[in-house]
């Protein structure tokens, strides 16, 4: 199997920028970029309307088009693009494990309400075992960089943070992996966020005890700095900035997210009655963060 990165594309600007993105992470890695299109016979927002022959021919014309504008863009990056006929979930799902990391769109929506998240991109996220990175249509590279001397946008200039959501009782070592190298390969600085809720002996008599919150706000810089420990000594070049704060987690890597250039969370693998799940962090954070979201699957 080649190594590679994937972006799905559909021909809507959501997952050009998508592409786009997965075009700067394939030179970031070294790695060949794959454009991929999985259409059904059916009429969707970004299809013609016409018949099954003109379809296929557009279907074929989407990831070669987009393949065409990033050669210019990115011209010593190896670009392929196909198009694979099927239902998108379970095309994209089953290519995902060709994949070191793949890249989908999501649309804003008007106002604070945050950014759609398409059906088919939860079904993948929520079900494949690869990273899967959320982006949004609009973002471009200089989301990404921080502003020049004279405050312009940029992407020439350093690489905002790369945000860690840190679970300490599930710190696995892929969520860990994937927010070091990501942040190794961009010379940028991680910051890790552990988000927490008091604990019920902290409240007696409905008054919050401060020496209770004090010790366990201890016990918990403990145990994030044992967690990181062991990661910071494997990427000494990585400068890690972490902190835990008591409120909902997503609250925090959402507000954080608006000066990041990536945003990385996990998402436990398992299966229930009703199938997989996403969790109640990473759907929040997927559906209102202003950086792309990275989520890596773990036990």
């Amino acid at each position: 199997m080649v190594r590679c990165v994937i972006a799905g594309v559909d021909g809507s600007p959501e997952s050009l920028a998508a592409a786009d993105w997965a075009a700067r992470e394939a030179g970031l890695r070294g790695l060949p970029l794959r454009l991929l299109h999985a259409w059904e016979w059916q009429a969707y927002a970004n299809a013609p309307l016409s018949g099954p022959v003109a379809m296929r021919a557009w279907a074929a014309a989407v990831p070669r088009g987009a393949a065409v504008d990033l050669r210019e863009r990115y011209p010593h990056l190896e670009i392929t693009s196909e198009e694979i006929a099927g239902q998108p979930a379970a095309v994209l799902a089953a290519a995902a494990g060709e994949a070191e990391v793949m890249a989908l769109g999501s649309r804003g929506l008007h106002g604070v309400t945050g950014f759609l998240v398409g059906s088919v991109a939860l079904a993948v996220i929520a079900t494949v075992h690869h990273p899967v990175v959320l982006v949004r249509a609009g973002k471009t590279a200089e989301d990404e960089h921080l502003p020049d001397a004279d405050g312009l946008a940029s992407a020439t200039t350093g690489y905002r943070d790369v945000v860690l959501g840190l679970d300490l009782d599930r710190p696995h070592e892929d969520l860990l992996a994937f927010a070091f190298d990501a942040a190794a390969d961009r010379v940028a600085r991680l910051r890790v966020v552990h988000g927490w809720t008091l604990p019920p002996n902290v409240h007696g008599s409905g008054v919050v005890l401060p020496d209770l919150i004090k010790e366990a706000t201890s016990e918990r810089d403990r145990a994030l700095t044992k967690a990181l420990r062991p990661w910071q000594l494997k990427y000494p070049e990585v400068d890690v900035h972490a902190h835990q704060v008591i409120g909902r987690a997503a609250d925090h890597l959402v507000e954080v997210s608006a000066d990041a250039c990536l945003v990385v969370v996990g998402r436990r693998i398992r299966r229930s009655a009703v199938g997989s799940h996403i969790g109640p962090v990473t759907h929040a954070v997927l559906h209102h963060s202003a950086a792309p979201v990275a989520v890596v699957a773990h036990p």
